[in-house]
């Protein structure tokens, strides 16, 4: 039976599957994580976006002014120059980076510790202080239309506090960061990972951040703010060569378990080194996050030798063998120790040799605490004799030894 299908039809479908399959694999390909930035000159807008102005860092702009001219070095420092000198308005306070704004202000830039003189107890005793209101764009009023940005203008607040409008062509838009989110090496620690940015060392392969051969495994503790962590999904691992190094997940963390501030999930990486190499192993560990670039982090393995599989379960065993030889020695030494006091007892009581007791046998009554093991009915007999005649002595006997001897604990 002929297909009715027209070849158009079909051309079309493998057409828009290829395309589809095309856009997946790009968008794939694509996808990359965020890096904390090589400077504190950053910014995350309203909708979590990045925003990295480190070759902005330094860049002057200068207004004219009536009485001075302000001058704002990005992300350095505020100053307002005359012909007496010039006045320090504050440094830019690299603990806060900068603040997302409101309203038709993108950024904020706080600059902090200006000149004390007549502002020594101004704004919590800072000095003088600045505050740049950053415009993606051109300015409210025409002002500064393209180039690399201007002042738009200038208020004074008091002598000790000044408020500047700067426009500027803002970087290009960077991924959607996942604030608050962190990974480290303990529950209440971001090592790795912190606000959702790959700190320095884990970002790619550092040899000296790289772990040894002997650990077998290391664990990471992650965090994410509450409303959110519903959003984290089961991390992936690739390693760089593919062969040579056994990686494998485990824990809470690796099972896509929510983590929050009060119950950090745990991610366990366990590695073993099947090939050894001079060059160490890259392991990197993505974390996708929904409507968010995921988290992702490279971590150096060394492999100096090979790691045979079950090592730790082979060192129990040697640690055993050692102790049960340790054991088995002990135990010919209390034979032959109890071989021999027995034998010169029996000598000392005039007793003969048990008929056919052999040296194996003597051990295996002596180890065994004497009438526990297999015995001939004679023996028996003989052992629950003199038992007997030990713990019942005759009257007579009974009341000397008592008049003559004191044991512990006899009353």
């Amino acid at each position: 039976m002929r297909s009715t299908r027209n070849p158009s039809e079909e051309y079309s479908f493998y057409w828009l599957f290829l395309t589809s399959a095309t856009a997946v694999l790009l968008q794939a390909l694509g996808v990359a994580s965020i890096a904390i930035p090589s400077s504190n000159c950053y910014a995350l807008d309203n909708s979590s976006h990045i925003y990295d102005f480190s070759g902005w860092i330094g860049n002057p702009f200068e207004y004219d002014g009536k009485d001075s001219d302000l001058v704002v070095r990005f992300c350095k420092d505020v100053e307002s120059r005359s012909q007496t000198g010039y006045v320090d308005f504050g440094r830019f306070d690299k603990s806060n980076f900068f603040v997302a704004g409101s309203g038709h202000v993108n950024f904020v830039q706080d600059f902090y510790n200006g000149d004390l003189i007549n502002c020594e107890h101004s704004y919590d005793k800072m000095g003088r202080t600045a505050q740049v209101n950053i415009i993606c764009g051109s300015c409210p009023n025409g002002k500064c239309k393209g180039g690399l940005g201007c002042i738009c203008n200038v208020t004074y607040e008091s002598a000790c506090r000044v408020l500047v409008e700067l426009a500027i062509p803002c970087e290009k838009q960077g991924l959607r960061v996942f604030e608050g989110f962190t990974v480290g090496f303990h529950p209440r620690s971001w090592e790795i990972v912190y606000n959702g940015m790959t700190q320095l060392g884990f970002e790619k392969s550092h040899h000296e951040f790289s772990f040894g051969t002997e650990p077998s495994h290391v664990a990471f503790y992650m965090t994410a703010i509450a409303s959110l962590s519903n959003l984290v999904q089961k991390p992936t691992v690739k390693v760089f060569p593919e062969h040579g190094l056994e990686v494998r997940l485990s824990g809470s963390g690796a099972n896509g378990s929510p983590p929050t501030t009060l119950s950090p999930t745990m991610l366990m990486v366990d590695w073993r080194c099947e090939k050894a190499q001079d060059t160490p192993y890259e392991v990197e560990i993505t974390i996708p996050v929904e409507s968010y670039a995921p988290i992702q982090f490279t971590l150096t393995k060394m492999c100096e030798h090979r790691q045979n599989e079950g090592g730790d379960a082979t060192r129990g065993w040697a640690v055993f063998g050692v102790i049960s030889c340790v054991f088995i020695v002990s135990s010919i030494l209390f034979c032959c120790g109890g071989f021999v006091y027995k034998t010169r007892v029996k000598n000392l009581r005039g007793l003969d040799a048990l008929p056919g007791m052999t040296f194996l046998s003597a051990c295996l009554e002596t180890v065994s605490g004497g009438g526990h093991g297999y015995s001939r009915p004679e023996d028996l007999n003989n052992s629950f004799v003199n038992q007997a005649s030990w713990e019942r002595p005759p009257a007579s006997a009974q009341g000397t030894s008592r008049t003559s001897e004191r044991t512990y604990g006899s009353i």
